[in-house]
C-alpha cells in the first residue's frame, strides 16, 4: 500500500502489474481489499495484461479519515481519483467503479473527460439519477453506541458490514451525510466515453442497468444473472463482461 497527498488528504492506493492502467474505485464502508483483491479483480485484471491502479476513497481503509461531512462530495472524491493518475503520471485510464464509487467515477467522466479512456458503472444504474435515498438511518446506525442500538435492518446490515471491515464508523457517517451532489439524463446524456453500466438483476440498490445505459450516447448494459447489491461484485459473469467490454473498447 502506498499513499499520496490529495489536496492535504492523505490516500492510499496500490500500484500493481504491467500494461494498460485500469483504475478501481470502491462503494461505500469497503476498500481495496474488501471490494477488488478479495473478490479475485486485481488478480484477474492483472493476468489480463494489466496495470491495476485501485485508491481507498478519503475516510475509507488506510486513507485518512474525516469528519467533516462536506468534505465527502462526490465530485470532490473525484478529485482524489484524478490527482491519483496525475501523481502517477498516467494521462488517461479505463476507470471502473462499483456502487458509491460508480458515482465517483460518472463526476470524474464528466468533470475530466480526457482522464477517463472508459468508464464501467458498477453496481449502480438508473439509481444513479433517482437517488438511492436512505441515508439518515444508515448515518444514524453508525453513528449508535452498539449495533444492539440500531433497529432498522436495512442500517443494521450496513453497520455489521462497516464493522466487519473495520471502518471508522464515525467517518464514515460523515460520508454517508455528504450532500449528494445530482446525476442528471442531461449530464449523462453529454457523455461521450464508452461506458458499461454492470448491475445485478436482483439490485434494488442499483437499479436497472438498462435504464441508466439508454441515458448514455456510448454505454451499453450488462445484466449480472441473480446476483443482488453485495453478490455481484465477485461474480464471474460481471468479470467476464468487463473484460469483454475492455478488450473492445477504442
Amino acid at each position: 500500500m502506498q499513499t499520496f497527498e490529495s489536496d492535504g488528504v492523505k490516500i492510499a492506493f496500490i500500484d500493481e502489474g504491467e500494461g494498460d492502467p485500469i483504475l478501481l474505485i470502491h462503494g461505500f464502508a469497503s476498500n481495496i481489499m474488501i471490494n477488488w483483491v478479495d473478490t479475485g479483480w486485481v488478480r484477474t485484471l492483472m493476468q489480463a495484461g494489466r496495470r491495476v491502479i485501485a485508491i481507498d476513497n478519503r475516510g475509507h481503509g488506510k486513507s485518512e479519515k474525516l469528519y467533516d461531512q462536506a468534505k465527502y462530495a462526490a465530485p470532490i472524491m473525484a478529485g482524489d481519483a484524478g490527482r491519483l493518475l496525475e501523481h502517477l503520471g498516467i494521462p488517461h485510464a479505463d476507470v471502473m467503479g462499483y456502487s458509491m464509487g460508480a458515482r465517483i467515477t460518472a463526476f470524474l467522466t464528466m468533470s475530466q473527460p480526457e482522464k477517463v479512456r472508459s468508464a464501467i458503472f458498477a453496481g449502480l444504474g438508473i439509481n444513479m439519477v433517482r437517488g438511492v435515498g436512505g441515508s439518515g438511518p444508515i448515518a444514524t446506525a453508525l453513528e449508535a453506541p452498539t449495533i444492539d442500538d440500531v433497529m432498522n435492518e436495512t442500517a443494521r446490515t450496513f453497520r455489521l458490514f462497516a464493522e466487519t471491515t473495520g471502518s471508522d464508523l464515525l467517518a464514515l457517517a460523515a460520508c454517508i451525510r455528504a450532500s449528494r451532489d445530482k446525476i442528471t439524463a442531461e449530464n449523462l446524456g453529454k457523455i461521450n466515453t464508452p461506458v458499461l453500466v454492470a448491475v445485478g438483476t436482483k439490485d434494488v440498490i442499483g437499479g436497472s442497468a438498462h435504464d441508466l445505459a439508454d441515458l448514455i450516447p456510448a454505454a451499453e448494459a450488462l445484466e449480472i444473472e441473480g446476483r443482488d447489491h453485495m453478490k455481484a461484485v465477485g461474480d464471474r459473469s460481471y468479470k467476464e463482461g468487463v473484460m469483454s467490454f475492455l478488450e473492445k473498447r477504442p
